[in-house]
């Protein structure tokens, strides 16, 4: 399946379900705390939700968790498993990577990532660790030199998701525009939408 349009992150399986009946096709379990066995628990759940709704279940960090639970894939970062190590251990799975700049999206995409993630694109706080802001040009710039598929991460929400598809993701993902959300399935619905109108309208700006 390819990464492309809303891309949700979630710490736990709690949500899971709301989100792919609002038509998420790509879910992200993300949880830095929890313990190996927790984790695997609440995989467990999602990989079995995915299946049910047709959605891609992509692993943060956790190469042993990916694993055990056969998701399709996993989504490293500079602190992780080496991308060539983790093409070792995972053949024919899906292998993410997060950059904060050209240079590490080039040297990604060289190594073998499937999709490179650029971020934060607006100030966020559901990251802690996010760096600084790298902003809609730096997204534009990055994708004029990208083959592989762009992820944008960081801050975006139903007011400023339009305007980031038109500088070049392929894909957006989200934490708090979803999880903060008094009603997350509906949430996701408006932010697929706004995702398909911002394509609709580059189309018809080529034309």
């Amino acid at each position: 399946m390819p990464i492309e349009g809303l891309y949700v992150i979630l710490d736990g399986s709690k949500l899971a379900e709301e989100v792919l009946k609002g038509g998420c096709k790509i879910l992200q379990l993300r949880n830095k705390t929890a313990t190996t066995l927790q984790l695997f628990r609440e995989a467990q759940i999602i990989r079995e939700l995915t299946k049910k709704y047709d959605a891609t279940f992509i692993v943060n960090d956790r190469i042993d968790i990916a694993l055990a639970v056969d998701a399709d894939g996993v989504h490293l970062g500079k602190e992780d498993l080496p991308l060539s190590v983790a093409r070792r251990l995972l053949p024919g799975k899906i292998i993410g990577f997060s950059a904060d700049t050209l240079d590490e999206a080039w040297e990604a995409e060289r190594l073998g990532a499937d999709y490179i993630s650029l971020g934060p694109i607006f100030p966020t706080q559901s990251k802690p660790d996010a760096g600084p802001v790298v902003g809609l040009e730096t997204l534009a710039k990055v994708k004029r030199n990208l083959s592989r598929p762009l992820v944008a991460i960081g801050g975006i929400n139903k007011y400023n998701i339009i305007e980031t598809v038109k500088h070049g993701a392929d894909a957006i993902a989200v934490i708090s525009a979803v999880v903060s959300s008094p009603n997350p399935r509906q949430e996701v619905e408006q932010l697929i939408a706004l995702f398909k109108r911002a394509k609709e309208e580059m189309n018809e700006s080529k034309d």
